[in-house]
């Protein structure tokens, strides 16, 4: 006779690009998982948006209420919401799946709540790609890793570090190198590349020792980055070109799925690359 697993409930904590679009997949359906509650800024146009696009109503509830509707949080919300998805989530030995990795940084009692309350923090891809092989690698001895990132200027527009410089987007008509030194650095002046660093820092030997540059690239019309790592196991370069959402042109589509995909992980009978 067939056991029946008892279905994983999904949270999801944000509703924009990301958030929906997870949310749509598991509207649709997953095996093993169901949709149980999001939370938005603005509620009753979430509530719409569910009424319009989705097969039933779910609740929309506040961020740190989250939690009590799930087994799984997803964190699809500003950086500066983590600890409001995750710090509850944690306390009641459940898992968060985390989008912003980059405020894991700025967030670090959130390892120690997983830690003392028998939680999981999972991060994704993301906008990466072959961090599964970074980590593998870095079971043995990592010798250097690297990104290069290429932009179209205008997705670098807002940048602290580049705001602070007077940075007219219109202005760079060559590639141009606006940013060298560690992930750790580029913390404060440039958060919106932190995600994929921090990634990358973590599935390798930390954000300190991974070299990040960053460039402002009219020859570009997508988010590149062109990763290389050196080990004593294998040396390895990675290429990923992003294409954006119609929602948000600085989300890549392939955000959204490295979450559904992380989702599907978790109840799966099959597990490739584990």
């Amino acid at each position: 006779m067939t056991k029946e697993k008892q279905r994983l409930r999904v949270a999801i904590g944000g509703f924009g690009a990301i958030g929906k679009s997870v949310a749509r997949a598991l509207d649709k359906g997953i095996d093993g998982l169901e949709l149980t509650a999001v939370s938005a800024h603005n509620v009753p146009r979430a509530e719409a948006y569910i009424t319009e696009h989705f097969s039933r109503q779910y609740k929309v509830v506040a961020l740190e209420a989250l939690a009590e509707e799930a087994d799984v949080v997803v964190e699809c919300c500003p950086a500066e919401f983590l600890s409001n998805v995750a710090s509850p989530a944690l306390m009641q030995g459940k898992t968060v799946i985390v989008i912003s990795v980059g405020a894991l940084l700025f967030n670090p009692h959130l390892e120690q709540l997983a830690r003392d309350y028998g939680g999981r923090i999972l991060v994704p891809s993301g906008a990466l790609l072959g961090l599964d092989a970074v980590q593998s690698v870095g079971q043995g001895k990592i010798h250097e890793v690297k990104m290069i990132t290429q932009k179209p200027p205008l997705g670098l527009n807002g940048a602290p570090a580049l705001v602070a410089q007077g940075f007219n987007p219109a202005a760079i008509m060559k590639p141009t190198k606006v940013f060298e030194g560690t992930a750790e650095q580029a913390i404060v002046g440039f958060p919106a590349n932190l995600n994929v660093a921090v990634a990358l820092g973590l599935a390798g030997s930390g954000v300190a020792n991974t070299h990040l540059e960053i460039w402002a690239d009219p020859t570009v019309v997508r988010n590149t980055h062109t990763i290389t790592v050196k080990s004593d196991s294998a040396d390895l370069t990675l290429k990923i070109e992003n294409i954006p959402t119609e929602d948000n042109p600085k989300t890549g589509k392939i955000t959204a799925l490295s979450v559904i995909s992380t989702l599907r992980r978790l109840t799966a009978p099959v597990v490739i690359g584990a």
